[in-house]
């Protein structure tokens, strides 16, 4: 459970570093685009397992949770491809009306996630999905109108906004953390299990790919270190019910999220520029 929550990484404040450091555009991507799905595909095996945990192991069946998650997974990229199609071709047939075009994104963003949860698909992943579609047929174009550059402007308006409240949460939360030797030292410990297992899984998917060469060694050490964990794994772990397993969990998470951010998060710039990765 543990594994699944502290999974989904937070490209946000590294890729302002990278940005800073003149890391090429290729990477920014390879970033940003694996922490999406990285959020939405956690957060269902999140779930998958808490409803193992609640049901009890011996109630445990293999295949109605394989089920579930085909489910939640692949009915929420089906759906979110739907929903993106929809709501991309209405917004195309709408001409510069910035403020009409932000209140459709609004209704598809709430809409359709409330939705994802009463169909039962990944509302995360479905989401994920949509904002892809209308934002790379929509405002990525370099021929995109002015409205849709607003939309853009709204929505990371939006999410930078969001993304510092929850950080003062995060810090208000630190007060009720229990304070015990044994909870620090196991999430000490953690920390290098967590790297470890970051490098284990970015390192895979090019080995199948059969990437090899100095470069892809230097892509995959900017990825390891720069696999920040950040707000949705402390939702997800503050989201786990009352139990004698909630406080461990929690400051693991939070000993995870905070080396992230203070250490690799201020040291990431100097390898970036060692690394010669720069556009």
């Amino acid at each position: 459970l543990f594994g699944a929550l502290i999974s989904p990484t937070d490209p946000i404040a590294v890729l302002t570093i990278l940005k800073s450091a003149g890391v090429s555009s290729s990477l920014e991507t390879k970033i940003s685009g694996e922490s999406l799905f990285n959020d939405g595909v956690g957060v269902v095996v999140f779930l998958s397992i808490l409803m193992v945990h609640e049901h009890g192991v011996a109630n445990f069946e293999a295949i109605e949770t394989l089920k579930l998650f085909a489910e939640e997974a692949l009915g929420g990229l089906l759906y979110g491809a739907v929903l993106g199609y929809l709501g991309y071709r209405i917004l195309k047939s709408i001409e510069d009306a910035p403020k009409i075009e932000v209140l459709i994104t609004i209704a598809i963003t709430a809409g359709g996630y409330g939705l994802a949860s009463v169909i039962h698909v990944s509302g995360p992943l479905a989401m994920v999905v949509a904002g892809l579609i209308i934002g790379n047929k929509l405002i990525l174009p370099k021929n995109a109108g002015k409205s849709a550059m607003e939309v853009s402007e709204f929505w990371e308006m939006l999410d930078e906004t969001l993304n510092a409240i929850l950080f003062v949460l995060i810090g208000l939360e630190i007060v009720s953390l229990p304070n015990e030797g044994s909870y620090i030292l196991a999430g000490l410990i953690m920390i290098p299990a967590v790297l470890l297992a970051r490098l284990i899984s970015v390192t895979l998917p090019f080995t199948f790919l059969k990437k090899e060469g100095l470069k892809t060694v230097k892509t995959i050490s900017v990825l390891t270190w720069g696999g920040l964990r950040g707000g949705i794994s402390i939702a997800l772990a503050l989201s786990l019910p009352d139990s004698e397993y909630r406080e461990l969990v929690v400051l693991i998470t939070y000993c995870d999220v905070v080396y992230s951010i203070v250490f690799q998060g201020l040291s990431i710039r100097t390898l970036v520029k060692k690394l010669k990765l720069g556009a």
